[in-house]
């Protein structure tokens, strides 16, 4: 079987991660939250883009001029 060290590393790292927080889900959600909150990066809502049928159906305002 093919081991992918980054791949590896990176399931060490988050158990490291959890285990910092004896595996509470709760805490490792409350934390993740407090980073973003703390990070000057933009966090981007994708739940409220619409969705693809919705913007097909709002471009279609006559079917006649379908191609």
């Amino acid at each position: 079987m093919f081991h992918d060290q980054i791949v590896e590393e990176i399931h060490k790292i988050r158990e490291e991660y959890s285990r910092s927080f004896n595996h509470d889900l709760k805490a490792v959600f409350a934390d993740l939250q407090k980073q973003q909150l703390e990070s000057e990066r933009e966090v981007v809502n994708s739940s409220q883009k619409p969705s693809q049928k919705k913007r097909w159906s709002e471009q279609v305002k006559d079917p006649k001029n379908l191609k």
